[in-house]
């Protein structure tokens, strides 16, 4: 109940609801490009300042490397399920995998922001993992959907510009650099504006993304409930992978649960774009449609909740 009466989760459903009444609110584009450079170059700033104060750890490299290798495997499960039960061909199977194999940004931020008004702060290196988990799965899904150990490195050039270099991984990565660097007494003199006002420009930026969502799924016409219902089925399991991995690395509650709310998010950002570069034949209204208006509100609204509860059950709290 607490998480669902958050301010970002209540502007989340206020922009659903006005979608679902067809209200003609609407936030432009370049506002919304803008509120989303400014989160990601907020968490990256604070995650390194925590880093900063803290020092390197081994459970950051343990997480790290947990992230990494969830990032590379998680879209084994979910190419069986698409293309088993949702009857996906190989090429959609693969695409639409590789989805749920990285992760959204705004997920996490949201989950960060819940777990941290609620006690359970992760860790700042978090965030490194976070950006770390862009890419492994936008290979599997590849070779998924390719059939063949090449297709990872068909195009590479392009592909990897397409990821390594993506706007959400530099400026993330970069900001976490620039955060480690300055440390607490740095990021001092520029915390109003990124820590002060990081809640309310979290609000409007859900506010959009409900927006966004509902209207995506209303517009999705390869969507069949089948894909819908895997949309749900496959963050959970995933997420109970991430969660059982994050606590027998040894992390803490708050970062077993950010695991977690990683392994079970689905990227509706830097995987299409990769998407429409290496497999230009997937249907893109399917990934999309599967991704950002199905599996991302249900993270919102019920999956942090869910996720945060079982870190803490399998951490013994």
């Amino acid at each position: 109940m607490g998480v669902l009466f958050s301010p970002v989760i209540l502007f989340f459903i206020l922009g659903a609801l006005a979608a679902v009444a067809r209200s003609d609110l609407t936030i432009p584009e370049a506002v919304g490009k803008g509120i989303s450079l400014y989160l990601m170059a907020a968490i990256g700033l604070k995650g390194g300042v925590e880093v900063s104060a803290a020092g390197f750890s081994v459970e950051m490299v343990l997480a790290a490397l947990a992230g990494v290798g969830l990032s590379l495997l998680l879209p084994l499960p979910a190419y069986f399920l698409l293309t088993r039960l949702g009857r996906l061909d190989r090429t959609n199977g693969g695409a639409v995998a590789a989805h749920y194999g990285s992760v959204s940004v705004v997920t996490f931020v949201t989950g960060v922001e819940v777990l941290t008004t609620g006690g359970m702060p992760p860790a700042g290196y978090m965030v490194a993992v976070l950006a770390l988990m862009e890419t492994p799965a936008i290979i599997m899904g590849l070779v998924l959907a390719r059939g063949r150990t090449d297709a990872a490195v068909h195009g590479r050039g392009e592909l990897l510009r397409e990821t390594l270099l993506n706007g959400s991984v530099v400026l993330l990565m970069g900001s976490f650099v620039i955060g480690v660097l300055i440390g607490k007494d740095g990021f001092t003199q520029i915390a109003p504006v990124f820590d002060a006002g990081f809640r309310g420009m979290l609000c409007l930026f859900l506010l959009d993304l409900g927006l966004i969502a509902v209207r995506r799924l209303r517009e999705a016409r390869s969507l069949t409930f089948r894909l819908a219902g895997l949309a749900i089925l496959i963050p959970l399991i995933n997420g109970a992978i991430g969660a059982v991995l994050g606590t027998l690395i040894g992390l803490d509650p708050g970062s077993v649960a950010a695991l977690t709310i990683l392994a079970a998010s689905a990227s509706y950002i830097a995987v299409p774009a990769a998407m429409r570069l290496a497999l230009p034949q997937a249907d893109p209204g399917l990934y999309l449609a599967m991704s950002l208006a199905v599996t991302f509100p249900f993270n919102i609204l019920f999956g942090i909740p869910l996720y945060s509860a079982l870190a803490q059950g399998l951490s013994g709290l």
